[in-house]
């Protein structure tokens, strides 16, 4: 399943449509790490609203874009973690240290400008 990634503003918007196969969280990993350095993002947002369980595997990937993303400059929040899906992490011990979370989409997008207005703010491109 290819997920889409759109580029609003400054920012890159992944919005996972299904469960994703290991070689297509790669993939993913991999466009949005190429994108934002091919367009200077400032931001990525993943949305995982329809996901319904997440894996090892899932969870460690989504951390990996967020290190490699701020890496290369860019901030990466994590939105529409599901209840259920979120009992379950914790009951096996995944986390998301150090991603920055948000309750939804327009959340996410709410912390994003806010750190990009603070940044043009303080001189920073």
């Amino acid at each position: 399943m290819i997920v889409p990634i759109l580029k609003q503003e400054h920012f890159l918007i992944a919005s996972i449509q299904g469960e994703l196969t290991d070689e297509e969280l790669l993939m993913l990993r991999d466009q949005l790490v190429d994108k934002v350095r091919r367009y200077r993002s400032r931001g990525v947002l993943i949305d995982v609203t329809v996901l319904d369980i997440m894996d090892s595997f899932a969870a460690r990937t989504l951390r990996s874009i967020a290190h490699m993303t701020r890496l290369l400059g860019a901030q990466t929040i994590v939105a529409g973690i599901q209840p259920d899906v979120a009992i379950s992490m914790v009951q096996l011990g995944l986390s998301l240290q150090d991603t920055i979370l948000a309750l939804d989409l327009e959340d996410g997008l709410s912390i994003l400008r806010k750190g990009a207005s603070r940044n043009d703010a303080d001189g920073r491109a």
